[in-house]
């Protein structure tokens, strides 16, 4: 009899487990979220674009030794933006994803409203990047692109071509291309933010204040792109694309020790991957002169932790810079997007649940998303929006919780930080 109760209870939990799951949201804040996960006063628009970058370096289809091939690159883009809702429209809208078993596809729900009319009585607002992992897209962390537009941000996150679920080629492709995407992707906001344009972000958008956010081996491009030049090793190694191609951004290429594009004025890399196979050492982290924030779990197997993330956060000397620490969370913490209800099925394709994509063994998803959130929000009204008062909610006390915590609530994470040389 007790076995038999025992069961009916799991039953029930896990049946109840799923009915919350199901709902997929990806904008549910938890009671004990910190003050600034909140959403922001603004109605959030959201909007798909094409874009092209002609004649790229073709990773994919050029050989060791033999001539570098050239072809078109082709993005998706998603943007998210304050917006002006018509009369009886109401927020809230669906995105149908890839997941990570590109077979199943998955239905979120947000508070965006698709093609809605941009918000045109504000100004223009900064500009933020994402940039996914590999394999990843667009929506991975659209938990933080609705909640940051709430906010009077304009955000567009990338399908990187040949590093999505539904694309995934060699890993050189996405090691040769990250920065260059990045760059294309901001000075394509650029020229659709132009009045003459005829964009409908024309005059919505302000690149010279412009954030990166980065996970995993968006990361990875990151941080190349604000000045942390490939080490030497890491241009001819196993995994490096062919012909040498990655001195191109290495530390010892003159061209890289100009300085960072000044449009970026803040960048979060989340646990960014290089640092534990040698793609980082210490006179490419020194480039590094851009304010970052560090996020990455202290047990992360990806990209490291005391010798991967931790290593960079040290290394980068010349950036005023922060490390935030989910103590004993791996690599997807805080990026990664409560993972849908349809990845919960077993994929004999990935031989486990594509659920442990998204998931962590210790910290609950919608917490962990919280947090990223509130520190973004901080980060990026400071650096972007110059809003001095924000800095104090980057700021660990020597005890109790962090600032805009309920009580008790900041326990498991670690906050740092350490000024340029």
């Amino acid at each position: 009899m007790t076995i038999a109760r025992v069961l009916v209870f799991l039953t029930v939990t896990l049946l109840a487990q799923t009915a919350t799951a199901q709902t997929n949201r990806i904008d549910t804040i938890s009671p004990m979220g910190p003050e600034l996960a909140a959403y922001g006063r603004y109605a959030i628009g959201v909007r798909t674009l094409s874009a092209t970058d002609r004649n790229r370096i073709d990773i994919v289809h050029t050989r060791e030794g033999g001539p570098t091939v050239r072809a078109d690159r082709r993005f998706t883009l998603e943007i998210w933006y304050p917006a002006s809702l018509a009369p009886g429209q109401r927020p809230g809208g669906d995105y149908t994803v890839v997941t990570r078993d590109p077979s199943v596809t998955a239905t979120l729900h947000g508070k965006a409203v698709r093609d809605a009319a941009p918000l045109a009585s504000d100004g223009a607002f900064p500009l933020v990047i994402v940039s996914h992992g590999y394999p990843g897209n667009r929506f991975l962390l659209s938990h933080l692109t609705e909640n940051l537009a709430s906010k009077g941000f304009v955000v567009v996150a990338i399908d990187h071509p040949e590093s999505t679920y539904d694309d995934q080629q060699a890993f050189a492709s996405t090691l040769y291309n990250r920065p260059f995407d990045q760059l294309f992707v901001l000075n394509e906001m650029a020229r659709l933010a132009d009045k003459s344009s005829g964009s409908f972000i024309a005059g919505l958008v302000d690149v010279s204040r412009t954030g990166l956010v980065g996970y995993s081996m968006g990361g990875y491009g990151l941080l190349n792109v604000i000045g942390a030049g490939y080490s030497d090793a890491s241009v001819t190694g196993n995994t490096a694309p062919p012909n040498h191609l990655l001195h191109d951004r290495a530390a010892s290429n003159p061209e890289l020790r100009k300085p960072a594009d000044p449009r970026i004025r803040a960048a979060i890399a989340v646990a960014p991957w290089g640092m534990q196979t040698g793609f980082w050492d210490a006179a490419g982290l020194a480039g590094i002169r851009t304010p970052v924030l560090f996020v990455a779990g202290s047990a992360d197997t990806v990209a490291g932790y005391e010798r991967g993330t931790k290593a960079v956060f040290e290394g980068a000397v010349n950036a005023d810079r922060y490390l935030l620490t989910f103590v004993n969370a791996n690599h997807n913490a805080g990026a990664p997007i409560p993972a849908p209800a349809e990845t919960y099925a077993y994929s004999e394709r990935l031989k486990s649940a594509p659920f442990v994509h998204y998931a962590d063994a210790v910290w609950d998803s919608v917490r962990m998303n919280n947090i990223l959130d509130h520190f973004a929000t901080a980060y990026f009204n400071l650096h972007l929006k110059l809003q001095a008062e924000m800095a104090s909610y980057l700021v660990a006390p020597a005890s109790g919780d962090l600032k805009g915590f309920p009580s008790r609530t900041s326990v498991g994470l670690l906050l740092e930080h350490r000024s340029p040389k």
